[in-house]
Formats: structure tokens, sequence, C-alpha cells
């Protein structure tokens, strides 16, 4: 066959070599080389291929019909003769077939169910910088099945790629590079109003250019909302000659075919595409390119358990391979909506997805494969860990995994549907209930967007899909009956889609949280629903999709979910929990019983209090916030102070009583209190019964004797001492009560002086001392005339120490 020459011709001779002597090579060709294409067909006559099949994995949809398309074209043939591709919801192969061109996804499943790729010789990794998880475990399941297959042929394929890194994966194989085929590119930069909506921004560049330049346009945009946008925007504004092609995943294979296709002689296209169109196709007719700088992604979040799609900054080999479309056939102009140093401040690579991405059908699959541990396995790069966990900690709930990790028969199940493990949880369980049918045709609602329209709720696009009578909807049907085939299906029942949902997305059932259309998700994650739409009413619902933050998601797909099956489902997971709680209000422990779905709340009423030795330690909490309120009695406080006393001054075999160290351990209190629930219902009782436990009879004997409650004055009397006095133990005493002592009271076994308040016989205080022979042998004349003036029918002797003491005035007429 005679074919148009193109730069990647002169490495064949070098590619055909290193795949005749070893068994892998990496390929790394600049865009425009004619790697795609080229090579597949190249490699049909290898002598080492004999009769086995080429397979050429694609990264998407398109890309693989496209290319399966220009082979056979070149070939003189129809697509499915030498040249076949299969992806979802479409296949053209044939017994003729050699070369298949497969998407990512594809190629795992044929690995599954065949692990030594029997009649295959070798497979084609193409544009493998993308680094979709597909490919990265489709590289490391094959370099795997090699084991069994010494003679199986892989090649790496890319235009921007660390080729040194990926020959050490391959055991040191190769690199062999080839120059792409580029023309002259001029990069204008226009930086934009900032305050100007995208839509505004990309229309004014894209009508500039048109005027300015010639040739078609391709114009990269984040997503197909702002396509929809830039497209009504442009629709009324352009000339007569120039046709609009939208270009996005969501599209039917046939409109996204013709968006790639030549413009018809004397006609101009704007082509408005997502980063689909970056690598692998070449649309004839591209001079311009008009790039947004940006690309939306889907980013995983471990905590909650959610993909959500983020707009982000293309990295600069991206936009290098954006700007390298204009000049695939012809010179060409790239017009950059940023300025120029803001390129240095781009990611050099996108984020492999391996380290964003759910990593949940990936753990399925390792798991179908026998393998456990990711280690065990060539990953360019690992599995984050986290991810992982929650991968495995997701499908253990799925019951995909048993607690080892290892597949268990429903997670068998679930490895046979070319779906993500929720997805395939649904259909198997729609089986179990008689309802396959039902469950496999949301799993592809929710896969194929655009199928039965874009309503939040998922049962009217239900309804909508089922009267679709176009060719996408015809293709999905067929899948759908497969899927529900392979689940076993013998449909003779029919569920409400939530019933379903919920099966998938245990962690996404929500209920109402607030203002009407705000919900909160199972997962703890809440996230709403206008409030004029229908679900906004719902009880339930169960989440299948969803955008924004954890505490502003955006609902783009639900279905109401009836109470019943909530039980129904769930009923194993509810757990039944009765709290206390103290309300400060009435003083008081509250019980209330609960019904709780992991951060829902189902029920939640007033319950009797049974949990008495709980109650008492919540009782005891509060009330030790304010221990000085406790009802201690005088005796009880006076107890305390000498425990607190001996503490300070002897040592820590002492108790401390403070209420500071109460308050900091409320257990000393709690026993006693059992069966209270209310404050006032803590007595002096319970103290008292308290400081028996804490003060054991013995210590009780061991602070009398050190620290005695009361003083046996000279007089006879007994008073008390005040273990709680600011500067130490005091003792108040009338002063005539300490006649005839000539030694100072102390206690401690008369280590520690008493202070003593030396009072008048009206109970006023008339000195302090802590020496009290030094006073009677002092200041005493002085204090004692005065007093003698004041207080005539008591005595008031010269000499104190020779006096007897006295608590009584003289009699009268003495």
């Amino acid at each position: 066959m005679t074919m148009p020459p193109l730069p990647i011709d002169a490495a064949l001779p070098a590619l055909a070599d290193a795949l005749a002597r070893g068994s892998s090579a990496v390929l790394v060709a600049q865009p425009g080389a004619g790697k795609t294409t080229r090579v597949p067909l190249a490699l049909l006559d290898a002598p080492w291929r004999q009769d086995g099949r080429i397979i050429v994995l694609e990264p998407r949809r398109l890309a693989a019909r496209a290319a399966a398309r220009q082979m056979a074209k070149l070939l003189n043939e129809e697509v499915g003769q030498t040249v076949g591709f299969r992806v979802r919801m479409e296949s053209k192969v044939s017994g003729k077939t050699r070369i298949e061109v497969v998407t990512e996804g594809v190629f795992t499943r044929m690995l599954q169910d065949d692990p030594e790729l029997s009649g295959v010789a070798a497979v084609l990794f193409d544009e493998f910088h993308e680094r979709s998880l597909d490919a990265d475990l489709g590289l490391a399941l094959a370099l795997d099945a090699r084991a069994l297959r010494p003679d199986l042929k892989l090649l790496v394929m890319s235009a921007t790629i660390d080729g040194a890194r990926v020959s050490k994966l391959l055991d040191d194989a190769p690199v062999i590079d080839s120059p792409g085929r580029t023309f002259p590119v001029d990069t204008i930069y226009a930086e934009p109003d900032p305050l100007e909506r995208l839509e505004d921004q990309i229309t004014k560049a894209v009508l500039k250019a048109m005027r300015e330049h010639e040739g078609s346009a391709l114009v990269f945009l984040p997503g197909q909302g702002e396509i929809t946008r830039t497209a009504d925007r442009l629709a009324t504004r352009l000339p007569p000659n120039t046709d609009l092609a939208p270009l996005h995943g969501q599209l039917t294979p046939a409109e996204q075919d013709a968006a790639i296709q030549p413009s018809p002689a004397g006609r101009r296209k704007i082509v408005l595409a997502t980063s689909i169109a970056e690598t692998s196709l070449t649309i004839e007719g591209v001079r311009i390119v008009v790039d947004s700088g940006f690309r939306r992604i889907p980013v995983y979040e471990p905590a909650t358990g959610l993909t959500t799609l983020a707009t982000v900054r293309v990295s600069r080999a991206g936009a290098d391979q954006r700007r390298g479309r204009a000049g695939r056939t012809s010179p060409g102009v790239a017009i950059r909506l940023w300025n120029l140093g803001q390129t240095a401040a781009l990611e050099a690579f996108e984020t492999p997805e391996i380290l964003s991405a759910d990593l949940s059908g990936l753990v399925l699959d390792l798991a179908a494969w026998g393998v456990s541990d990711p280690q065990t396995l060539a990953f360019l790069d690992p599995p984050p860990v986290p991810a992982w966990a929650e991968a495995k900690a997701l499908l253990t709930r799925l019951d995909a995994l048993d607690e080892s990790g290892h597949l268990t028969p429903a997670g068998k199940a679930l490895a046979k549907l070319p779906l993500h493990p929720r997805l395939a949880h649904m259909v198997v369980a729609g089986a179990e209930d008689g309802d396959a049918e039902t469950a496999a045709e949301l799993a592809v609602l929710i896969g194929e967007r655009g199928l039965g329209g874009d309503d939040t709720d998922l049962a009217r696009r239900l309804d909508r899909f089922r009267t679709d009578r176009s060719p996408r909807a015809q293709d999905a049907r067929a899948m759908v009956k497969r899927w529900s085939k392979l689940a076993g299906g013998n449909d003779k029942n029919s569920r409400d889609p939530g019933h379903h949902l919920a099966r998938a997305f245990p962690d996404r059932v929500a209920q109402p949280a607030g203002p009407r259309g705000r919900f909160r998700l199972a997962n703890g994650r809440q996230a709403q629903v206008d409030e004029t739409h229908s679900l906004a009413g719902a009880s339930f619902l169960v989440v299948a999709d969803i955008t924004g933050s954890a505490t502003q998601g955006r609902i783009r797909s639900a279905a109401a979910l009836d109470p019943a099956d909530l039980e129904t489902i769930f009923g194993n997971h509810i757990v039944s929990e009765t709290t206390l709680t103290f309300d400060a209000a009435s003083g008081s422990v509250r019980a209330r019983r609960q019904r709780r779905l992991d951060a829902l709340r189902l029920a939640d009423e007033p319950a009797p209090v049974t949990d008495l030795e709980k109650a008492a330690q919540i009782l005891a909490e509060a009330a030790l916030k304010r221990p000085e309120t406790l009802p201690w009695s005088k005796d009880q406080k006076a107890l305390r102070a000498r425990a607190t006393f001996l503490r300070q001054t002897l040592g820590e075999d002492w108790p401390d009583l403070s209420d500071t160290a109460l308050a900091a351990d409320p257990s000393w209190l709690t026993p006693h209190i059992t069966g209270e629930t209310r404050l006032s219902s803590i007595s002096a009782d319970h103290l008292g019964q308290a400081l028996d436990t804490l003060l054991p009879w013995a210590k009780r004997q061991e602070i009398d004797r050190l620290l005695p409650s009361h003083y046996s004055a000279p007089s006879g009397s007994h008073l008390p001492i005040d273990y709680a006095a600011e500067n130490g133990p005091a003792l108040e005493i009338r002063v005539q009560e300490l006649f005839g002592l000539d030694r100072h009271p102390a206690i401690a076994n008369g280590r520690i002086p008493l202070l003593l308040v030396l009072l008048s016989p009206a109970h006023r205080p008339i000195q302090t001392t802590r020496d009290l022979p030094g006073f009677w042998r002092g200041s005493w004349k002085d204090v004692a005339k005065d007093l003698k003036g004041r207080y005539p029918r008591h005595p008031w002797p010269d000499d104190p120490i020779a006096a007897p003491a006295t608590s009584r005035a003289k009699p009268r007429g003495t």
C-alpha cells in the first residue's frame, strides 16, 4: 500500500527493530507526526505478529472512531474489515479485523475476560501522556499479564511524556523519538477584561479572529455549558458561509463525527470544543485556535466520597497541544486569552488521574485480577493511600470486598459489569429485586449525559429516555439489555428510581435541612436543589450527581426516595440510640431517643432517663461547672479546708479537695448521686457520702489528730479552728479564756502555731498574734488598761499567766 509521507516514517525502522528484538518500546512522537494511524498499519507486516491482532488504545470514543476510520481509508477499506473499533455502545469489528482501536476502559474489560489476551500480538497505548486512570491500570495489568505471555508486545506512544521514566517502568525499553509535522503558528496573547463573562470574552475573540485570519477555528472551552452559551452568542453574528459545530462528550457519535469532518468547499467552520479535541484528532481546515485557558476535570474528595467537576487552568503541555491544532495542515494562529507572563505560572503537565480520582473502580478491577496490594503491580504513579482506603471502605459497604480486601461473591458479580462499582451494585441488586432493567436504565442515564434530557429529577429523565427513539437511545437500550443479562436479570417487579439509586449511593441519601430545597446528605455534606423544583419538597432524596463545595453543593441529578424504601434498604444500618444531655433551663438531665442513618436524623423524641449512671455523670459535670454552689454543710466545708491545708503543708499524700480540683474530675461525685437527674436533688448527704469516700475513716482520724476541728481552751470552751483563713489556720477566742496559758496554741503535733485572733468580751478583735507568751509579757499591760476601762465587770489581771482562765464576767458586787 502506498501512503503519503509523514514525519513518523523516519522512526518506523527503529521502532520495528526495537519490537523485533524486545517486548516493549516507548515512542515519543510530536504532534503531527502521524503515529496514531501510521504505526499500527506499519506493524501489520511485522513477522512477530503472525496472525495476532494489534490493539490500539485511545482515551476517548471520538478519537477511537476517527483513528479507525482514517486507517481504514488509507487501506481503501470500510471500517470493520482490517481495521475496526470497539467503544462503549458501539462496535465495528469482524473476523477479518487485525487492528482494533478501543477505548482504555474497554481494554480493561478485555483483560479481565481474558488475562492472557489470547490472539493479541501487541497493545499500543496511544496518547499516554493524558495519564487517564484506565490507561495506567491497563498498562499495569498488561505488564502483569506478560508473565503469562512473554511474546506480547507493548508500545507506549505519546507526544509529551517523560520517555525515560516510562522506559524504566517497561524494564528499560528503548525510547524512539520522532519529530512532528507542524506548520508555523503565531501565538497572540489577548488578556481579557476580568469583569466579563467567559462566553463574552470568547465571542469577541472568535469574531475578531474570523475577520482577521483565514480558515476554520477550533475554540477550547471548559465544558458543555460554556459551549452552549457561546454558541448562542455567536449564532446571530456569523457570516452566512460559517457553520457552528459543538464538540463535547455528551453529543451523539454522529454529531461528534460531523464536528471533525472537513467543511464543504467555500464554507468555514467554528468548532466549539472541550479538551476532547486537544489530542488524537486532526480537524481539516483549522487554522485558528482560540484558547480560553481552562478545562474541566473531575476532582475526588475522599472526605465526602464525592467526585465533583472543577474548572482549572490548562497545563503548559495542554496549552501547547491546543496551540498545535492550528498548525496541523497549514500555517495558523493561536489566540490565548491570558497574558504571556501567566504561561510560566501554569503547571507543566496535568495531574495524572490516578492521583486525584475516585479509585473504587480501580480497587474492584484489581481485586478481580487477584491483587489486594497495588504495590505488587507496576504503576508509573502508585495510588494514593487515602483514596485507596476510601475506595476499599466503599466497596466493603457495597459488600464487594471482605475485610481482608478480597473479592466476595457479590463483588465478582459487580466485576462482570463494565460500570462504576456503585452502578454495578445497583444493577446487581436490581436483578435480585426482579427489576434489573430499570436499574440498568438508570446506570446508563448517569453514565451517558444528555440521554433523557437534563432534568435534575432522574425519574423524569427515565420516562423521557423510554420514549426516545433516537439512534443513541436505541444503542443505549441495547446496552441496558446486555447489562441486565450480565446481572442475571429476570424482571418481574417494578421499583421506583429512588429505590435503585439508594443501592448505588447509600452515602448520598438526603433529607431536608433548613430552607426549602436544602438537604443534608448521609455523608454529612449539604446541598440544594432549586426551591421551585418538585424535588425540593421531597421527604428524602438520593443524590446521584453534585457540584460545588461541601457546604454549598448543587444537586445536578437525584430522585425522590420513599421513606418505606429507606427502612427496607438500610434497616441494618439504621442506629437507634438514646442520648442524654443537660438542660440548663430546667437544671436537669433530659433524654431523647434518636434513629440515625449516618448523618441523617430519622426520628428524635423525648424519652425517659434509663441510663442512671450516665445521667449521674452528666449531672455531676453540670454541677461542678460551679462547685461553689453545691450545698456543702459548714462541717463539710471545714473538713475540706483541713484536708487542703494538710496537702499544702505536708504533701500529696493528702487529697486535693479544693473547688478547682473537684471540678476537674466529676468521678468523685458521680457514684453518690446515681438515680438523681436534677441539680436541686443534690444534697449535703450526697456530698457527705462523697467525702467519706475521698477521706476514709483512717484519714479522718489522722486529720483529727493533726488538725483538730476545735480548740479546747483553758476556760473549758470548745472553739472551731478556721482552716480556710487567708493567713493560715486561725482561732478566734476571747482573750480572758487564755489566762493561765504560757505556751502558744499549735496544731500538727505542735509544728504549726495557730493565728490567734484575740477578742474582747464583746467579741471584737483586739489583737492578732502567733506568740501568746510574748503578748502576755509585752503589750498586754496596755491592752488590759484599755479593756479595764471599757469592760470593768471583767477581770484584767496584771499577770495573766498566773490568773485563772474564765469565760464569764466577775460576779456583781465584787
